[in-house]
């Protein structure tokens, strides 16, 4: 058997790697040095990725994809371990749904106030339908800035026609919700629907509409629907990515209600490369090596530089 090809994203950038079919899922391959097998979309599949796990290590040792490992999640509520693999604690930013007004009543004052601040000065958040219209206004708020949480934003600069297909995947279980000023969109959520549980993919606001509060009203409203479709589970991605456990993402999650979840996460070496990078921390990366001290200062140094070359950059537009 030989593996076939799909697109998956990388930093916002679609890129051709070999997969192989599986139970109905698609296992794809990446990594440069260290090639990493682990089912595509794996945390936006409506159920569990890996149930069988034996079946699927014979499945690509049969069909010959090159992994020199291949990594499975549990997903929630299933937090205990159900494997014997080698497995290392993963976390999920979640908030319970089942119980709206507790949720509420959990947030800090300051949020409460924000949300209730978003809608005196002007702000209504709805369900909106993806469309042409839609595709527009998500273009206009991507190419507000390049440079968005210190790093350049992936969206920038893209092509109508580039975004709406980015936009466009999962379709049939997606939901978006926008947040309007004036009838002029200022932020949006795509959420993902999975089940007992709905994924946050993307929120993004406007920079110059930042006073309203949008965000804060966007996620009231998301978890607002969640609670009414009887969902268990409103996921926003990571709580704390690699070592940044004081990053601003963190505080936004953790002031809005999020909390962090462990998840088993498990590696699984099929080659001699898999289990030597497994041995020495290389299998989720080299950044994991760094001192947090140095992590910190790395971000720092970065936020800095873009935000000068970003500067310069509106310095030169405004002199042409």
């Amino acid at each position: 058997m030989q593996a076939n090809y799909v697109e998956i994203s990388i930093k916002g950038r679609l890129i051709k790697v070999p997969a192989i079919e599986f139970a109905g899922n698609t296992i794809a391959l990446s990594g440069s040095w260290l090639k990493t097998a682990q089912v595509r979309d794996e945390d936006w599949l409506e159920s569990e990725a890996v149930t069988d796990p034996e079946a699927c290590l014979e499945r690509i040792r049969r069909a010959g994809l090159a992994a020199d490992l291949f990594t499975f999640v549990q997903r929630l509520p299933r937090t205990e371990p159900h494997y014997r693999y080698h497995l290392e604690w993963d976390n999920v930013a979640a908030i319970p749904t089942a119980d709206y007004k507790a949720w509420w009543e959990g947030l800090p004052q300051v949020v409460r106030k924000n949300v209730r601040r978003a809608e005196r000065r002007g702000i209504s958040v709805r369900e909106v339908e993806f469309n042409d219209a839609l595709v527009k206004e998500i273009v206009e708020i991507n190419n507000e800035t390049p440079v968005r949480q210190g790093r350049p934003f992936w969206h920038y600069g893209k092509s109508l026609a580039v975004v709406k297909r980015d936009y466009a995947t999962l379709l049939d279980r997606s939901i978006f919700l926008g947040a309007y000023h004036e009838d002029k969109l200022v932020g949006f959520i795509k959420m993902i629907s999975m089940g007992e549980i709905t994924g946050i993919l993307q929120i993004l606001c406007m920079n110059r509409h930042a006073d309203k509060r949008p965000a804060n009203a966007l996620l009231a409203k998301a978890v607002e629907i969640c609670h009414a479709k009887g969902v268990t589970y409103l996921t926003y991605g990571q709580y704390i990515y690699g070592k940044k456990s004081d990053s601003p993402l963190t505080e936004f999650k953790r002031r809005n209600g999020f909390q962090q979840f462990l998840l088993p996460r498990y590696y699984i070496p099929l080659t001699l490369k898999g289990r030597m990078a497994m041995r020495f921390g290389l299998h989720r990366g080299w950044k994991q090596l760094l001192p947090k001290a140095a992590v910190d200062l790395a971000v720092r140094l970065r936020s800095a530089w873009y935000a000068r070359r970003y500067r310069e950059q509106e310095s030169r537009d405004a002199a042409d």
